[in-house]
């Protein structure tokens, strides 16, 4: 019998939790939900965390297919270490080193009988596109795992809108009105990706911004022919959520909304996570789910702000105190990593998370240095999500249902926090000039208009939403269809 030909990607990842968790969510719906190969590639370091036990490649067999995993070099096996290593110089070895280990990644599929015939990868990766264009690639696509609204902002940004956005940003006023999306209401300086705001070239983030430029220039290249590779963006949103940003977007570049893309919503038992390679933290055991099943519905406060933001001592102090104040439950993320430069800060910010889940809140509080979020979300007595409101974070509240409390950082955090609001799943918390502190005060009122009858009912039409869209005929679902079938091999 002859074998089934297979669309075969290969989703080449940045070494951090925020943008392997995506991945490996994709390459699950790539092979469970639409029939196609997936190999996930992630540099050495996050590999090694990932498979303790294993080097070079894993296979993640599962019912209805398998996940293949493979490592490159970004050129900081060991890690990198923020405390230590430069940035600048981390982007430079990951481009050279990387393109060359990714090149031979390719090399070994094809020599192995399993071609690639789309590479995706994720944010700060330009490079993986002339890899692929330079091994017989058929196409690329970005996975962008940031609101599309945020990649419209860039889009127009570097398309005539700079000037607004500068003028804007000069003012020193984060309320200050934006036009710049077409279709979409005026945006505020806060509300835009940070970078946008960037003014001076000494800045250390200046460099993103070329990024960005580059990444938008090689949408439109790649999307309008010429002989370019054809290039496209698969997006982690919904065509209900953000339809005016995807609208503002295609006339120029190709990008299709495949999300939200969460494994767990295809799960015959949600409340389970899907068995699956480890995380790049380590999860504190399952006691915080035993606690949580001991809480009435729709009670506890769930606190966490990612994988990579840090909290301040003062910002900790004051969600103590918010806490402590509201006499609610409440499950607090904060990672052992999160002051490790500062042994005092540290022991500081220890004692206070201690004193809070110590106090006599109405239900008690829980301190955990890592868990597993969607699990968290999707259990019945979770009410309310305090969150950086990073892009993964945001979909996974608006999939599950529960309503949010957004305390932006950076970033495109901001523009997930304006999505928030807009659909109407949660409140954005107003943060103190100068250090970027939410108040307790502050956040206790946010807590209490996000658990109100009226925004939790929002949240929970809004999850239909979501779950309508991956559901089998859903528009998600025929979108990512649509789009594997363009590169089964003939």
């Amino acid at each position: 019998m002859a074998r089934r030909q297979q669309a075969h990607f290969l989703i080449v990842t940045y070494p951090s939790q925020g943008h392997v968790t995506p991945a490996r969510h994709l390459a699950r719906r790539l092979v469970h939900g639409a029939g196609a190969r997936a190999t996930v590639c992630v540099p050495v370091s996050a590999f090694r965390k990932m498979f303790p036990a294993d080097d070079g490649e894993v296979v993640v067999e599962e019912e209805g297919g398998a996940v293949a995993y493979a490592a490159y070099s970004d050129g900081y096996d060991g890690g990198f270490d923020r405390a230590v290593d430069d940035h600048t110089r981390y982007m430079a070895q990951l481009s050279t080193v990387g393109a060359r280990t990714v090149a031979g990644v390719l090399r070994r599929l094809r020599g192995e009988g399993r071609p690639v015939t789309c590479a995706v990868y994720t944010l700060l990766l330009p490079w993986v596109a002339g890899v692929a264009r330079d091994h017989g690639v058929g196409a690329v696509a970005v996975f962008w795992i940031q609101p599309t609204t945020a990649l419209a902002a860039y889009y127009h940004y570097f398309r005539g809108g700079r000037d607004a956005v500068v003028a804007a940003a000069a003012s020193g006023d984060a309320s200050a009105e934006v036009n710049l999306l077409p279709g979409l209401p005026p945006l505020r300086v806060r509300d835009i990706p940070s970078f946008l705001a960037i003014t001076s070239d000494d800045d250390p983030f200046a460099f993103v911004l070329s990024e960005f430029a580059e990444l938008i220039d090689t949408l439109e290249r790649g999307g309008g022919g010429g002989g370019e590779l054809p290039t496209y963006v698969l997006a982690n949103t919904f065509d209900a959520m953000e339809r005016d940003a995807l609208a503002s977007l295609r006339p120029h570049i190709d990008v299709v909304a495949v999300g939200p893309v969460l494994s767990f919503l295809h799960d015959a038992d949600e409340t389970k996570t899907a068995s699956s390679p480890n995380d790049l933290f380590d999860h504190d055991g399952g006691g915080y789910l035993d606690w949580l099943g001991t809480k009435p519905a729709r009670s506890v406060v769930y606190i966490s702000f990612g994988s990579s933001s840090v909290m301040s001592k003062n910002q900790v102090a004051e969600i103590a105190a918010a806490m402590a104040e509201s006499k609610k439950p409440f499950l607090w993320v904060i990672r052992k990593d999160n002051c490790k430069d500062d042994d005092d800060d540290n022991e500081a910010i220890k004692k206070l998370v201690a004193a809070a889940a110590a106090a006599d809140t109405g239900g008690g509080g829980m301190a955990v240095e890592w868990c597993d979020q969607a699990r968290v979300l999707s259990h019945a007595s979770v009410g309310c999500f305090v969150t950086h409101c990073g892009w993964n974070s945001t979909v996974e509240a608006v999939a599950c249902g529960v309503p949010v409390v957004a305390a932006p950082q950076y970033s495109d955090q901001g523009t997930s926090a304006w999505v928030v609001e807009r659909i109407g799943v949660g409140v954005r918390a107003a943060a103190r000039a100068g250090d970027g502190v939410v108040e307790a005060a502050e956040l206790g009122r946010c807590v209490g208009a996000a658990m109100s009858e009226a925004v939790a009912g929002r949240a929970a039409a809004w999850r239909e939403e979501a779950r309508a869209a991956v559901a089998r005929g859903g528009a998600s679902e025929r979108n990512l269809s649509e789009f594997v079938r363009r590169f089964v091999p003939k």
